[in-house]
């Protein structure tokens, strides 16, 4: 095995931790902002999102949902009309009182005392309540169902332990809120969500995910059943990548959602609620990254082609830069996973190996480099993202294709490597989730060192509620695990619950989590 000096300083293996915080400074993706909880996000690592949210807002839209905007400030007493749902939120909720600040004499800006809002106002944690109120307005009738919105914006949630995209006070996403007339419709919606985010996560982020109901305790506030996708990261942890509920009545009932049914008689609506958000981009980054930095899904990359025309401030830099331009215009008129190939000429100053090491870090799917020899002899140096290194070696991977070889290969390329990308974060998945284990002693001895990666258990149980379930999370909480989803896929239950001895009726995951 050759010695490779790879990109970063650290190694996943050695500090997943530490790693996924240089991979973010690495690749240029965000910054701390100096209010706490809340970060920068960087051009690459907007972009990134901006990928994400164009690819599922067609979904979304596909699905005749319409995208509306509600206020950032929500009225305390919205809340409190849903009393489990403002339990749930309690303790992250960010709240103005005042809407005005005076000098206090000494240099410093205070809260005017006299400026003291009659009503406090609740920073958004999530849209419920207030669409909630819109919703009692604009539903009058069966005909006005169901009613089906979609907001893309920002929340707050007071977090205590933050770390970039994955936990901030501050984070992007998109929610969906629907009202139906009768349960069966409002159930098929909370599952068509859960399969959008199932198929967005799989086909454009390669990232694998289990979809399933979590238990009672990891319910959305308010919720009568909360369904998920669950991805495995490379330290084996859980992430909790998307969300749907179906929402019952209740919160209906608290915002007096009524419609006149088709014999004239008054009923509540049915609602749901689903959201993904920039947590994703962290999912992205653990699921893929290596120790040269981050690796991008074509579908979701910025750039999937990075052209770097070797300058040196020379006469034939003119010419040089001349081919790139044609071939890069020669790229972007193909097409792959349904759009045309995104490329970009990076002509920016710099030494090439300089910025070529700045675009593997980035993650860049396909990174090109064009001198002076490549242009007379008509080819190109390629590198794949995902293959970066010849083993036999230990140096960079190039490949030598001739501009119309490169022209040609360029679509089936970036397929290939979206796909490949999926393919091994679904056997790396598959690989460690263990099944088979029957009682609890077998459960705390997997997860016992903690400084492995142990990948997620299924085991069977009886679906606890009330005290046998808090007693059923003070033993997970030991071992600092947690109840992921029941997998739709899951094989029937056949055994005792591992928790209680009780005969099994399902089959769930427990894994540790972010």
């Amino acid at each position: 095995m050759p010695n490779i000096r790879h990109a970063l300083s650290t190694k996943r293996e050695d500090d997943f931790a530490a790693w996924y915080q240089e991979v973010i400074t690495a690749a240029d993706m965000a910054e701390e902002s100096g209010v706490r909880g809340c970060m920068v996000i960087k051009p690459w690592g907007y972009g990134i999102w901006e990928r994400m949210q164009r690819l599922l807002d067609d979904r979304i839209k596909a699905a005749g949902i319409q995208n509306a905007y509600f206020p950032l400030f929500i009225p305390l007493a919205n809340f409190e009309r849903e009393a489990e749902h403002v339990e749930g939120f309690a303790k992250e909720m960010a709240v103005v009182t005042h809407h005005r600040l005076i000098s206090d004499g000494a240099g410093r800006l205070i809260p005017d005392p006299a400026a003291k809002l009659e009503e406090p106002l609740v920073v958004r944690p999530t849209s419920e309540t207030i669409i909630g109120d819109a919703m009692s307005r604009w539903v009058q009738s069966w005909r006005d169902l169901p009613l089906m919105l979609n907001q893309w914006a920002n929340v707050v949630r007071w977090e205590m332990r933050t770390r970039m995209f994955l936990r901030t006070s501050e984070f992007l996403w998109q929610e969906g809120h629907t009202a139906h007339a009768d349960e069966a419709d409002a159930k098929a919606e909370t599952m068509r969500a859960l399969e959008m985010y199932r198929a967005f996560a799989e086909e454009q982020l390669a990232m694998p995910v289990v979809a399933g109901e979590k238990p009672e305790n990891e319910r959305f506030p308010g919720a009568e059943e909360t369904w998920s996708i669950e991805a495995m990261m490379q330290d084996g942890k859980a992430l909790q990548a998307g969300t749907s509920h179906y929402l019952g009545t209740s919160f209906a009932q608290a915002a007096n959602i009524r419609y006149q049914d088709r014999e004239g008689g008054q009923a509540l609506a049915h609602t749901t609620s689903w959201g993904v958000s920039t947590r994703l981009v962290g999912g992205v980054i653990m699921t893929h990254g290596d120790n040269d930095g981050l690796i991008v899904p074509p579908a979701i990359a910025p750039h999937q082609v990075v052209i770097l025309p070797m300058l040196r401030d020379k006469p034939e830099d003119d010419a040089l830069l001349a081919y790139c331009a044609e071939l890069r215009a020669r790229l972007a008129a193909q097409s792959t996973l349904g759009e045309a190939v995104r490329v970009l000429l990076d002509k920016k100053p710099g030494k090439a190996a300089a910025k070529r090491w700045d675009w593997v870090r980035k993650g860049a799917p396909v990174i090109i480099e064009v001198g002076t020899r490549d242009m007379d002899n008509g080819v190109v140096s390629m590198l794949r993202r995902d293959a970066l290194w010849n083993m036999e070696t230990g140096k960079p991977a190039f490949q030598s294709p001739t501009q119309d070889e490169i022209t040609d290969s360029i679509s089936s390329l970036l397929e290939e490597l979206q796909s490949t990308m999926l393919t091994k974060a679904k056997d790396r998945r598959d690989a460690n989730i263990t099944r088979g284990i029957t009682d609890w002693a077998q459960v705390e001895a997997h997860f016992a060192d903690s400084k492995t990666y142990p990948g997620w258990v299924e085991v069977e149980w009886c679906k606890p509620t009330g005290a046998q379930l808090e007693a059923v999370e003070e033993r997970l909480k030991a071992l600092k695990l947690t109840l992921r989803n029941v997998s739709l896929d899951a094989a029937p239950a056949d055994g005792a619950c591992i928790f209680t001895r009780e005969p099994a009726v399902e089959r769930i995951m427990v894994a540790r989590a972010y």
